[in-house]
C-alpha cells in the first residue's frame, strides 16, 4: 500500500468534509461524523479529519495509478463544494 497526504486550510473544514461525504455516499461506502470520515473507494480508501482551521486527507491505495484516481476525484470534487473559498488540496 502507498499513501498520499493532503491538507486544506479552511475555517469550514467540517462543513466541506461533510458535503464530500454526503455526496460520495451515493456511490461508495462512507462513515463520518463532524470531525472525521472514512471513504472506501473501489481503488483505495481515504481518511479525512476536520480540525479547527484545517481539513486533512490521508489516502491509501495498492498502487500509484489507484492513488492518482482517488486524488483526481478529490481534486475535482472539493472545489465544487467550496466555490466561495476556491479551496485546493495541497498534496504532500
Amino acid at each position: 500500500m502507498i499513501h498520499l497526504h493532503g491538507t486544506v486550510a479552511t475555517a469550514s473544514a467540517s462543513l466541506y468534509m461533510t458535503k464530500l461525504c454526503k455526496h460520495f455516499r451515493h456511490k461508495i461506502s462512507v462513515e463520518f461524523d463532524e470531525r472525521q470520515a472514512r471513504a472506501d473507494f473501489p481503488y483505495g480508501h481515504c481518511l479525512m479529519r476536520a480540525e479547527t482551521d484545517l481539513l486533512r486527507f490521508e489516502c491509501q491505495a495498492a498502487d500509484a495509478e489507484s492513488l492518482a484516481r482517488m486524488r483526481a476525484v478529490l481534486d475535482d470534487h472539493l472545489p465544487r463544494f467550496s466555490r466561495q473559498e476556491g479551496l485546493v488540496i495541497q498534496w504532500l
